[in-house]
């Protein structure tokens, strides 16, 4: 925990000096979530807040560095219990023939350990949409669990002060000789308050986990404060790629806190 504390702490300082730049674009965002689960005919409910900074750094080239980090706090942990979680992500990419490719890599802390994530990413730009397809690799420090995620996104810019976006995912997870697969898929959007940075966000997801009869249902709500350009210019320059990037860790990490009932 105390490694990925550092990391992420660097995460942010690197993310704060860019976002003065001209060339930089990103954003920084506050957001709520609730959480219902559902298993074996009985559901109780989770809630957290988050705050977190992404921004596309242009290195050389066409080769960008994305920073995107965050630190979310639940209020429904077991007392005693750790209920804040941070996590930090970098992703390097470039654009081929007008296709952003690229690869990232981050951690998650999960209770006492820390959830890496190594993964890759390819979006490509069509009039009013990107559509983004992602695979990663995931393991735990210090347990024998390994994960394996594959999934897309498609944003549809009604303007490009408004975006609607779609998104669906597939997991195995592997761990102690037993595999679990897990599925999800999501539906959200952002619009962007005419001449001023700040949007408003919001999403839906659902998640099941076969085999286990277990269910998640998620809704988030809040507001984005955008730097360096629109909402389009923002998904098109690469800032946008923690949005897309795929893996268990966000479900990881309810499933895995003490949560009173």
């Amino acid at each position: 925990m105390k490694t990925l504390f550092l990391a992420t702490a660097a995460v942010a300082a690197f993310a704060a000096a860019p976002a003065l730049a001209q060339d930089s674009i990103g954003s920084i965002g506050l957001t709520y979530n609730n959480a219902k689960f559902e298993a074996g005919g009985s559901d109780y409910t989770a809630e957290n807040g988050k705050l977190d900074v992404a921004v596309a750094v242009p290195v050389v080239g066409d080769w960008t560095v994305t920073l995107d980090g965050g630190f979310a706090y639940s209020n429904n942990n077991v007392p005693g219990a750790d209920n804040s979680n941070i996590d930090g992500t970098i992703h390097a990419s470039t654009l081929v023939n007008g296709v952003r490719v690229g690869g990232f890599a981050g951690g998650q802390g999960i209770v006492d350990e820390t959830l890496w994530s190594f993964g890759a990413q390819g979006q490509a730009y069509l009039d009013k949409m990107t559509l983004t397809g992602a695979v990663a690799y995931e393991t735990v420090d210090g347990v024998d669990v390994d994960a394996w995620t594959v999934g897309g996104d498609a944003a549809y810019f009604i303007t490009p002060a408004f975006r609607v976006n779609g998104g669906l995912g597939w997991s195995t997870v592997d761990g102690g000789g037993d595999s679990i697969d897990l599925w999800s898929a999501n539906v959200g959007g952002e619009y962007q308050i005419a001449n001023t940075p700040l949007s408003f966000v919001a999403n839906y997801g659902y998640s099941e986990l076969e085999d286990v009869d277990l269910s998640v249902n998620t809704l988030t709500v809040g507001f984005r404060y955008s730097f360096g350009g629109d909402l389009q210019t923002r998904s098109r320059s690469g800032a946008d790629l923690g949005r897309t990037a795929v893996g268990v860790a966000p479900i990881a990490a309810m499933l895995a806190s003490p949560v009173a009932p």
